[in-house]
């Protein structure tokens, strides 16, 4: 038999989901020449109705208009919220489907046991528009019971993500009481591998510092790496200083939560981000 009929043959189903997953992330992923510009909208699950999250379904529309690539909401809000996102140009949806203690629970000082759970399937989010799937993985907690559940959680996703044919976003980071600096290299370099070898597509992660060394950490792992901008910077130009250093370090794009909803004018920073990621904004004040 030909191997090429051979492989047909044996994967057919495997090509299909491929197919699938090639098709929704060049939703999310605007290729390796082109930097995305996501926007996180799921704070509200763990942290409540901070500032900027009022209004969700106005804030979904300008996010909307804006033109950003994509948006990651947890489903709850995509159900409710769909009529936002219909008509004109709707970017690409990113569903979170877990949630943890890593941040802290309502009430308490964050030093509690660490916890984390499955809220949907991925073909639950799927079933619901959604172009791929997110969850945490955490390392360095100091809690091996945890961590190893962290594991075969992000497996267990990944190999249903396979089948289904939706991407997976794994958002990896050190965090606890063995980690001294969440942005160090050697914590960068571990948990983004441990992403690309579960299976994940693409990796959601923090920023290490300076350019050159986020671009070893880029260069180091198999799979894309979208950087996460984190807490509210004190200017927006701090902000877009972060995305200088994306572009330098030739990561995939950037994901900003509240330095977009807690901008002071969030249309004139997106537009500001989208051309530095497109490479006509100014390139001045990158750390190397």
């Amino acid at each position: 038999m030909h191997d090429d009929f051979a492989f047909g043959a044996r994967k057919e189903g495997a090509v299909l989901s491929e197919s699938g997953k090639a098709i929704r992330l060049s939703r999310i992923s605007r290729g390796p020449k082109q930097k995305s510009l996501v926007v996180a909208f799921d704070h509200a699950l763990v942290l409540g109705p901070i500032p900027g999250t009022e209004n969700p379904r106005e804030q979904i529309q300008r996010f909307a208009r804006a033109g950003v690539d994509a948006l990651l909401l947890n489903i709850g809000l995509l159900r409710g919220c769909i009529d936002s996102l219909l008509g004109g140009a709707t970017p690409g949806i990113i569903a979170r489907i877990d949630w943890t203690t890593l941040w802290g629970t309502p009430g308490q000082d964050g030093n509690g046991p660490l916890r984390s759970c499955l809220l949907a399937r991925p073909e639950d989010a799927l079933r619901h528009g959604a172009d791929a799937v997110l969850t945490y993985l955490a390392v360095g907690t100091g809690d091996a019971d945890f961590e190893a559940k962290e594991i075969a959680r992000n497996a267990e996703v990944a190999r249903e993500c396979e089948r289904i044919g939706i991407p997976f976003i794994i958002e990896t980071l050190a965090r606890g009481k063995n980690v001294a600096n969440p942005a160090d290299p050697k914590w960068l370099n571990l948990h983004t591998r441990m992403a690309a070898e579960l299976g994940a597509d693409m990796a959601k992660t923090d920023y290490a510092g300076d350019a050159a060394t986020m671009r070893r950490v880029v260069e180091g792992c198999p799979i894309p790496i979208l950087v996460l901008g984190g807490s509210r910077y004190s200017s927006d130009d701090e902000a877009l200083d972060l995305v200088r250093g994306v572009v330098a370090a030739g990561a995939a794009g950037v994901f900003f939560g509240r330095n977009v909803f807690q901008a002071d004018d969030m249309e004139s920073f997106l537009q500001k981000a989208r051309a530095v990621l497109d490479g006509s904004g100014t390139t001045h004040a990158v750390r190397k």
